[in-house]
């Protein structure tokens, strides 16, 4: 056995073990050597009663805290002096006597530690290795959070027996109890060698443990102490050779066998240094600070909301890789969605035992709360809810501006990540980032495009992927370099990643490397009054503001969206309570700009009247100052002698003079203060002008940065801050402290700066941005909401005279593109679309601080505007429109329709919903369209109004997601002859309508309802299939009535009129939805044609369609192409096909059919009256079986064509066979 040196804090050096240990174990020994109090307080001692009342379970070693006995282990410890040398022997006498002798502590060992959790892996599952002679590189100090703390004595069972071997220095120690380290280096005095032992845990008896005797067993005598590691500082030699439960004790040589059948090894958790836990935990603190502000007064403790995330799927295609990610994302309907929710807790998890997800995209729109909940995440995991990482990095998509190449994988991740903190060891973090990349946690957030992305994930140069790979601690990358390395797995390849992102736009090479796809979903109707609640602190005040909002039904379905939630209730806080809520997103917005600069204005009265009332005492006192000298001098002092009558006349003639004079300052003040208001006003309009082109701008590129080659005042700069439409992002680009001081700046500088409260926090930092300046850092102006953006956007299309009208009328919805060129309508440029239609048809009047040009100027701008939208909407066509476009429509005739009008019926507002509503198709469909409560509120608006025309529309609903209650309100108008939705959905809604005995409208909602013809392209449609024939065939809604319902008397309308059902789900998905369809099939007793291509179902499948065929007696088509069918299979299919009277054709194409299946169809074909097409190309037919199949066509005089062509069948066969009848044909 080799021997291997092992750590002082694990083996003390007590000398080498002799033969006889007898005479170390008298009472005068232990006194001199062992502390009674430590000894026998140890829990280790005190175990005997939970020994005896385990069973199989094994004891975990519980070991004092180090700082307990710290002054006593400093004074009976040793130190080691080197970690791969043997310590020179000490005579016994000097190690006895000198025990209060300190001895010289061990330095500690750069990037040794182990973590406590490293140590309780360790103990659990042990393992047996190969013992090598190097010793051990750990030391006590090497421990983590443990550097100053000298080593301690930690007490081992009794039941640890020491079995002395007399032939050779080679000792092993049987350990009853599963303790770690296993190695353990026990040497005595006076003995000539060092043996190393090998603590063998036993195995779990099944019985309650004995606690061994404390006196020699059988000569062998144990002693009582052993020196262990202190918690948390296993040493590496003992961790790599710890052994695994055996049965019986084993000696050196019977290590190999061991070997063979070891417990399953525990994961390699590299240790933590101290100084990097102290920086996670300075991260972790400033995190719960800098994550809590959400907006300007609102926090994520008291005013956050717990939105769902939802998991979604694509249709991965194989011909689809440029698709648009919208296009490809399949779309759940209500029920199923709610199913699909998932908590924050499970993001990273994986699905059924899964391995946890590592590229996770998570979706939503415009307002939807992806940074809110990206804050949410990281505040979660600054309060330890997300143990999984010990690291997280929030990467922001406006860093992209840094352009130059002055940035490391190390700066960008310590230095200009946000909510980073300063760093004391940037080398140490940086080693245990690399060390142990499963743990770190990478957020993309601030990328409006997913175009964005996919410029990242171009692939690089073979020099930079190499350069990075070598030395990404170089300075000499940009941020883009950066990026693309870490999303495309060349930096940190373990990590996880989390990127945020709106649907729109390409996803190629995002979707090869994402694992996960999740969305953001919208607030509830609960979610609402939660908000509100949590807004409202005034009881009275939520109350009235609950009862506003649920009376305006527009503002009430906008509020899904939690940015625009937030509008409303900032107008609901402002407007004192009005009554009713502005109709429109259109007055939404206008109403909340308006709110904004009222306030600015009466925040700069405010400040601007205290200095005016100031100056003007100041003034006064002046005066009194001046006209008290000049009495004095005008006046001598035997002037007193004046009788009280003239001082009272002259107080009187002073007081009326001061009134007068005073008069007339006033009326100077109301001269100056009209004067300054008019000006005021006219700076205001100047202001919102030059916001409104920047706002264009930004909608133009995409962009919510300002953009940074064009010079702003600074006048334009400060209102943007004080009324919140502009944030100030600081990029800190200057490098990292590596040592010494804490860097100037902080936390402080990695904060957001907006409007209201925080540009007032502006002046309070004004040392730190100075200081930020001086170093380099750089600001980012950028848009604070998005929809005030496409607001304002739309004002200067819609009301500035520099929009000419050549630029407004290619601004507008529905232009027509080259052919074979797409164009991708993003969402910022369809609000502000939404807009300019809006404005044009508002209330002039409440315009008018809108723009800065004369009231006839504005008046022709406006009323030309006017007639290029009304002759562009009228002029379109809207059954060439898609679906995507017909609901933009409704958005725009309803904001046109709706905004606060001018009260004549002559501005068209009124005219584009009525020329929308008569020129709709019949058939009206939003098929693949997502849509939301607001959506379908615009889209009733058109079909009631059409429906007073003497409309009525049949109403396509397929996969848009449309909620419940959309629904509802969309099935419940008269003019609705006929709809499609999610099966599951329209389940849930005809539960919903019996649940609250709304008998009329279950009765319109069961009969409208339509699903032929129905094509599966996902498991749940069948499953959803099954469930409505299930309904169809009981006659009742759910299993809890017993009796049938008497609208379903005779079924389900829409089963028994659905006369086709294709089943594409491919040959990954068909089989798992095949066991549903067996049972469903006989419930579809009108089916007519059945398509089940490339549904893999093999001939177990075909035997059990035969069975299910015999109750489809009105089925004419039965298309079977590429099902891996063979002759069995066709047997069992032959002897029901014979049955069916109305089937017409049969397809069997490119199967495996061979000789043996011909002959069984040859054999039913003359009974299959009605049959007139067959194909079976591309079987494995012969020349026999064709010829049979050609002696069978005789007999049936109703075939019309016979495919039987294969490369097995001979040409000249087949030529033969073509001549003798010309139904059979090649193709």
């Amino acid at each position: 056995m080799q021997e291997i040196e092992l750590d002082q804090i694990i083996c003390p050096d007590l000398g080498d073990l002799p033969d006889d240990l007898s005479e170390y174990m008298n009472e005068d020994y232990l006194l001199k050597t062992v502390d009674t109090e430590v000894l026998f307080g140890d829990p280790w001692w005190n175990c005997e009663e939970e020994l005896n009342n385990c069973s199989d379970v094994s004891i975990p070693t519980e070991l004092p805290r180090p700082d307990t006995h710290q002054q006593r282990q400093q004074n009976k410890l040793p130190a080691k002096t080197n970690d791969k040398r043997k310590r020179p022997r000490v005579p016994r006498s000097q190690r006895c006597t000198d025990e209060n002798t300190p001895r010289p502590k061990r330095q500690r060992a750069a990037g040794r530690p182990k973590t406590t959790e490293a140590q309780a892996e360790a103990q659990a599952e042990p393992t047996v290795t190969q013992c090598s002679g190097t010793g051990s590189d750990s030391s006590p100090a090497a421990t983590a959070g443990l550097s100053t703390t000298p080593p301690r004595i930690v007490h081992l069972h009794p039941s640890i027996q020491f079995i002395t071997i007399p032939d050779t220095p080679q000792y092993q120690v049987v350990q009853t109890l599963r303790l770690s380290p296993p190695v353990i280096r026990f040497p005595l005095s006076n003995t000539a060698t060092t043996p190393t032992y090998i603590l063998v845990p036993a195995a779990s008896p099944p019985c309650k443990r004995q606690v061994p005797p404390l006196s020699p067993v059988d000569g062998a005598v144990a002693p009582i102490q052993m020196s262990s590691s202190p918690p948390g500082s296993l040493s590496d030699t003992a961790s790599k050779a710890m052994s695994p439960p055996c049965a019986s004790p084993l000696s050196p040589s019977h290590e190999s066998t061991c070997k063979e059948s070891p417990l399953p090894p525990s994961p390699t958790v590299l240790d933590i240094p101290q100084v990097v836990k102290e920086y996670i935990q300075e991260a972790k603190a400033h995190m719960s600070q800098t994550c809590q502000e959400m907006e300007t007064g609102l926090s994520l403790n008291s005013h956050y909301v717990d939105v769902q995330v939802s998991q979604r799927e694509i249709l991965r295609s194989g011909k689809s890789t440029n698709k648009l990610l919208d296009k490809e994302l399949v779309i759940m309907g209500h029920t199923d969605r709610q199913k699909s929710l998932l908590g924050q807790s499970q993001i990273f998890e994986g699905s059924n035992g899964d391995k946890p997800k590592r590229y996770i995209l998570l979706l939503g729109n415009a307002g939807m709360g992806k940074t809110t909940l990206i804050k949410k995440l990281c505040l979660d995991w600054s309060r330890d809810c997300i143990p999984q990482f010990d690291f997280i990095f929030l990467l922001d998509g406006k860093a992209l501006t840094l352009t130059d190449p002055a940035f490391s994988l190390q700066t960008l991740l310590l230095n200009l990540s946000s909510f980073a903190p300063s760093c004391m060891d940037p080398e140490a973090v940086y080693t245990q980032i690399f060390a142990a990349p499963k743990r770190v946690l990478i957020i993309f957030d601030g990328f409006a495009e997913l175009r964005d992305y996919e410029t990242l994930l171009q692939t690089q140069e073979k020099d930079l992927v190499t350069s990075l790979q070598k030395d990404s601690k170089a300075q000499i990358y940009t941020v883009r370099q950066l990026y693309s390395a870490i999303l495309q797995r060349v930096l940190l390849p373990g990590c996880t990643l989390l990127l945020s992102t709106r649907p729109r736009g390409t996803a190629s090479q995002l979707l090869r490397r994402t694992d996960s796809l999740l969305e953001v979903c919208g607030f509830t109707s609960t979610n609402v009054e939660t908000y509100l609640s949590q807004y409202f602190t005034d009881p009275a005040v939520r109350a009235s503001a609950l009862d506003c909002l649920k009376n305006c039904s527009y503002p009430h379905l906008l509020c899904w969206n939690p940015g625009l939630c937030r509008l409303v209730c900032l107008v609901l806080e402002q407007s004192n309570g009005l009554e009713v809520l502005p109709k429109t997103l259109t007055g939404l917005c206008h109403q909340v700009l308006r709110l904004i600069i009222e306030k600015d204005s009466k925040s700069i009265h405010s400040h601007a009247e205290p200095q005016t009332q100031i100056s003007v005492q100041s003034v006064e006192e002046t005066q009194t100052q001046i006209s008290s000298s000049s009495q004095m001098k005008k006046y001598p002092k035997n002037t007193r002698t004046k009788s009280s009558a003239e001082v009272r006349t002259r107080s009187r003639t002073q007081r009326a003079r001061g009134a007068k004079i005073q008069e007339e300052e006033e009326v100077d003040g109301e001269d100056i203060k009209s004067v300054g208001g008019e000006v005021d006003r006219t700076e205001e309009r100047e202001l919102l002008s030059q916001l409104s082109a920047l706002a264009w701008e930004g909608v133009k590129t995409n962009s919510s940065i300002l953009p940074t080659g064009r010079t702003i005042s600074t006048k334009l700069k400060a209102f943007g801050h004080r009324t919140g439409l502009f944030l100030s992002y600081q990029l800190r680009t200057r490098q990292v402290v590596s040592s010494g001081e804490k860097e100037g700046g902080g936390r402080e500088d990695r904060e957001e700066t907006g409007g209201g409260e925080k540009a007032q926090k502006m002046g309070k930092r004004g040392r730190t941005d100075n200081a930020n300046t001086e170093t380099g850092d750089k600001h980012i102006l950028l848009w604070a909401n998005p929809f005030i953006q496409s607001y304002l956007a739309g004002v200067h299309l819609s009301l500035s005279r520099n929009a000419s009208d050549r630029t407004f009328l290619q601004t507008l919805p529905f232009q027509l593109v080259p052919k074979g060129r797409r164009r991708i309508q993003r969402e910022e440029l369809e609000l502000t679309q939404q807009f300019v239609v809006g404005l044009l048809f508002h209330n002039r009047t409440e315009l008018q601080r809108l723009h800065s040009c004369t009231e006839t100027v504005f008046r022709d701008v406006v009323v030309g505007k006017q007639a290029l939208v009304t002759k562009h909407i009228e002029g379109l066509s809207l059954g060439d429109l898609s679906p995507a476009q017909v609901l933009e429509a409704c958005h725009y005739v309803y904001e046109a329709s709706f905004t606060h009008g001018d009260g004549s019926r002559d501005s068209g507002n009124t005219q584009l919903v009525a020329h929308l509503a008569a020129n709709l198709p019949e058939v009206l469909t939003f098929h693949g369209v997502p849509l939301n409560p607001a959506d379908v509120f615009a889209v009733q608006n058109v079909l009631e109004r059409g429906g007073a025309e003497g409309r009525s529309f049949c109403l396509d609903l397929e996969d848009s997601g449309i909620h419940i209650s959309g629904l509802r309100a969309l099935v419940g108008l008269s003019n609705i002859n006929t709809y499609r939705a999610c099966i599951a959905d329209a389940i849930t809604l005809w539960e919903q309508l019996e649940q609250s005995g709304e008998e009329s409208l279950l009765q319109g909602a069961v009969s409208k309802f339509k699903i032929h013809p129905l094509k599966a392209t996902q498991v749940c449609h069948i499953e959803h299939l099954a469930k409505m024939v299930n309904i169809h065939m009981h006659k009742r809604l759910s299993d809890s009535f017993s009796q049938s319902h008497s609208i379903l008397a005779e079924g389900v309308p829409a089963v028994n009129e659905l006369h086709k059902l294709e089943f594409e789900l491919g040959p990954e998905n068909g089989p798992l939805a095949l066991p549903k369809l067996w049972e469903l099939l006989p419930g579809l007793h009108n089916l007519q044609h059945l398509d089940l291509e490339n549904s893999k179902i093999g001939d177990k499948g075909a035997e059990k369609l035969a069975d299910a065929l015999v109750s489809l007696c009105f089925l004419e088509i039965l298309n079977l192409s590429q099902n891996c069918i063979g002759d069995e299979g066709v047997k069992k299919l032959s002897t029901t096909l014979r049955d069916l009277p109305k089937l017409h054709c049969l397809s069997l194409y490119s199967n495996v059919i061979s000789d043996e299946g011909a002959e069984s169809l040859a054999a039913v074909l003359p009974h299959m009256a009605s049959l007139t097409d067959l194909d079976v190309k591309y079987n494995k037919l012969t020349d026999v079986g064709a010829h049979s199949l050609g002696v069978s066509l005789r007999n049936c005089k109703r075939m019309k064509t016979l495919r039987m062509w294969n490369q097995c069948i001979p040409y000249g066969v087949f030529e033969r066979l073509q001549l003798q009848d010309s139904r059979i044909l090649w193709h």
